[in-house]
């Protein structure tokens, strides 16, 4: 077995109703581009009719995750799931459920026995697997609950939103805006900002991250004046923050927070609701944001868009958003391992 960052990715199926099995077959015709290698947790047979669907010649081979370096260079590699799938993309269905989350389960496995140095995930769709008796919110939250079943711990999952110049990373997430106030804690900001710090040193390679910590309200409240919540939660869990030594600093107004020179005095932004967090991110690299999952045992990173139902099968996806996933898993996997 060779060293963490000489192993392939794990790449998940995602819903193969969707652009998953598209963008997929992408990114392996872009692999003498930088793409490192990756193997796709699928059905080989219906990956072979995605890529005749779509017009380009991708070779499809079954291996075992050992085996997907060697092959990497000549075929797609596929590890076939017990589950198969339909090509019907487009049309997402309750009877595709059970292979979805079993690349999910396979690709953690992976991970932490050591076949697989990050895992990355392709695209789901909440409603059919909610349908299908999927009962996790999301797949961030089903990722934790795997890792806390390995490991006995856990684990809290940090969402950061990764780009080639801005890092956000959102406190709340998806609740609606009237109920931030009342759900923002000073325990949830410092107990982020210490997950935020500590996986950038050990992930990203910063020796000492700086982070800025966006306020709440127009002007981070100006003194109380626009609203008391800046004052009584954001300001003493940067407090608590520096006291661990970490170099953070707020609340800081949003307004200013992520203009180009702004950006240059901090490594990550930990903003306070979801919008705060992912508009910055999305207008500076729309195609290019990757969602990192942070606090996991394991590096696991996802392409920052979903399904994409309407375009799926008809060669209109992008692949890379999914490309930029797997080179910045590879990258943490290498500084991991450093």
């Amino acid at each position: 077995m060779g060293s963490p960052h000489q192993l392939p990715l794990a790449l998940t199926a995602g819903d193969p109703a969707g652009i998953g099995p598209d963008i997929a077959l992408a990114a392996w015709l872009r692999r003498r581009a930088g793409v490192p290698c990756f193997y796709l947790l699928g059905d080989p047979a219906m990956l072979s009719d995605r890529a005749k669907r779509l017009d380009i010649g991708v070779p499809i081979k079954e291996v075992e995750p050992a085996d997907a370096r060697k092959t990497y260079a000549l075929a797609l590699p596929v590890v076939p799931l017990a589950a198969r799938f339909a090509d019907r993309p487009g049309k997402p269905e309750i009877a595709n459920v059970p292979g979805i989350i079993e690349s999910i389960d396979r690709a953690v496995a992976d991970a932490f026995d050591g076949r697989a140095s990050a895992v990355v995930t392709s695209p789901i769709a909440k409603k059919v697997l909610y349908d299908g008796g999927f009962r996790f919110p999301g797949h961030t939250e089903y990722l934790a609950e795997l890792a806390n079943i390995r490991t006995g711990g856990a684990s809290r999952p940090v969402m950061m939103l990764a780009g080639p110049e801005l890092r956000t990373v959102p406190v709340t997430i998806h609740i609606p805006l009237a109920d931030v106030p009342s759900k923002l804690t000073e325990h949830d900001i410092v107990d982020i900002g210490r997950i935020v710090a500590g996986e950038l040193e050990r992930r990203f390679g910063i020796l000492r991250p700086r982070l800025a910590v966006a306020g709440l309200n127009p002007h981070a409240g100006e003194e109380g004046s626009m609203g008391m919540e800046d004052e009584r939660i954001v300001r003493p869990a940067v407090e608590v923050l520096i006291r661990d030594g970490i170099d953070a600093r707020g609340p800081l107004p949003a307004d200013t927070l992520f203009h180009s020179r702004a950006r240059k005095t901090y490594d990550a932004a930990i903003c306070m609701y979801h919008d705060q967090a992912l508009i910055p991110a999305k207008t500076l690299a729309f195609d290019e944001a990757v969602n990192v999952t942070l606090g996991l045992p394991f590096i696991r990173t996802s392409p920052d868009h979903g399904t994409a139902f309407d375009i799926a099968g008809s060669g209109q996806a992008k692949p890379d958003s999914l490309i930029a996933a797997l080179r910045l898993a590879g990258q943490m996997a290498v500084r991991t391992v450093a």
